[in-house]
């Protein structure tokens, strides 16, 4: 069973919480990072993207840029501007995106889970980002962002959240200015009600998923191996053994679509190429009027102009097996590849993703300015078949989830 837990949270007072919060530190460049912060010297972008306050040319991996990330958090602490609760509380962060919210749990993972698979994955990580978490945790000893969990929805604790989010007021309540979305944040008061929380997680929630955060999480939980290693008195209770996640029901998450942008057709003429799709795929021409995929192993495409409906004929997929069914499987094997040459989604130059917030224009844009070629939108992955993967060992495929809105950064900081 899984291991939640409520911790002592390090926040902003309710005057600065909207200023201070941000989006994560990697959905955005320093340049965009300095914009963001503006004049805010109290923004957590100061620490989560401390190179803003060193030189221009600074390598963002320095070890300048980790230190001043330590100086700045201490500096915040000083200022009054994150003070530690007293007592060890969860806490209920909702999000509001096109009327409607999602409502998870703020709590402590645990290494150990992770490391023995009671929390799952879905992604592969990459070294170099994951060391760069790791110094990143350890330089401030505290997970100063968020990782996004999801568990199988539990009535009982949605029936507690549910309880305090319509008779409690809460703690910070604001739309944000850079993403435009409503954040909602309540601390849980009672002593009793955080107890039964932590014992519903683990007598009613037998696994969690990272939903998006994998490096994150994979950082957290390796700091808390060093920190066990190296203490020889280690209990198992120390907060390194624990790393603040956002535990959302998965029947309140949508996912949204993670489309392919493609630079050229591989010496194909655009008529050849919609001759060659048509031996893996019924095709119809839209025109141009944007079409957006309605159902499953269904696909757009915008090319020469023009959209077009691909439907992916039998043969091509596989609907028992967890990645054979996913149409980011379909289009990488019968398209990306077969076609167009594109071996490695992960270190191809000739291929761009684009997030499906942005909408399907942005796909259109690309390829009418010449930048791009051709390209596809999906009709989007479903929680299900995310937790079909995670359960059976499998990784996806890149770039295949996009989960709105992001976290922000600063609502609760868990020092470890």
């Amino acid at each position: 069973m899984a291991i939640v837990k409520p911790f002592n949270g390090l926040r902003p007072p309710k005057d600065i919480a909207a200023g201070l919060s941000c989006l994560p530190y990697d959905v955005m460049n320093s340049q965009e990072a300095a914009k963001m912060a503006g004049d805010k010297d109290y923004s957590l972008l100061h620490i989560t993207r401390a190179e803003i306050d060193c030189e221009e040319d600074v390598d963002v991996h320095s070890d300048e840029v980790y230190e001043k990330s330590a100086e700045n958090l201490n500096k915040f602490k000083e200022k009054g501007w994150l003070a530690q609760d007293e007592e060890p509380r969860f806490y209920i962060y909702a999000q509001t995106m096109n009327g409607r919210t999602q409502y998870g749990i703020v709590g402590c993972a645990s290494c150990t889970d992770y490391e023995q698979g009671v929390i799952k994955k879905h992604e592969l990580t990459r070294p170099e980002k994951e060391e760069d978490r790791m110094v990143h945790i350890r330089t401030n000893n505290a997970n100063l962002e968020p990782v996004f969990f999801s568990y199988k929805a539990v009535p009982e604790i949605d029936e507690i959240v549910n309880n305090i989010v319509t008779t409690q007021e809460p703690e910070y309540d604001f739309t944000a200015g850079d993403d435009g979305f409503g954040h909602h944040f309540w601390v849980v008061w009672d002593a009793e009600t955080n107890t039964k929380l932590e014992n519903l997680f683990s007598t009613k929630v037998p696994c969690t998923y990272v939903a998006d955060g994998h490096h994150r999480t994979a950082a957290a939980a390796r700091v808390g191996l060093e920190r066990k290693a190296a203490n020889p008195n280690h209990t198992g209770n120390e907060e390194y053994n624990f790393f603040m996640a956002v535990h959302f029901p998965d029947d309140q998450l949508e996912i949204i679509d993670y489309n392919r942008v493609v630079k050229d057709l591989n010496n194909y003429s655009p008529a050849e190429f919609v001759e060659k799709l048509s031996e893996s795929f019924d095709i119809s021409e839209i025109g141009s009027e944007i079409y957006k995929p309605s159902q499953l192993h269904e696909f757009s495409m915008y090319l020469d102009g023009k959209w077009y409906k691909l439907t992916a004929r039998e043969g091509t997929y596989n609907d028992q097996d967890p990645i054979g069914v996913l149409d980011v499987t379909i289009l990488s094997n019968h398209v990306l590849d077969k076609l167009l040459g594109i071996k490695d989604l992960r270190t191809s130059k000739r291929i761009d993703f684009v997030g499906g917030i942005r909408g399907l224009g942005e796909l259109q844009s690309r390829v009418d300015s010449g930048e791009m070629k051709v390209a596809f939108a999906l009709y989007p992955v479903s929680m299900q078949q995310l937790i079909d993967i995670a359960d059976t060992g499998n990784i996806m495929p890149p770039k295949t989830t996009w989960f709105e809105p992001k976290l922000r950064s600063g609502l609760v900081i868990h020092e470890i």
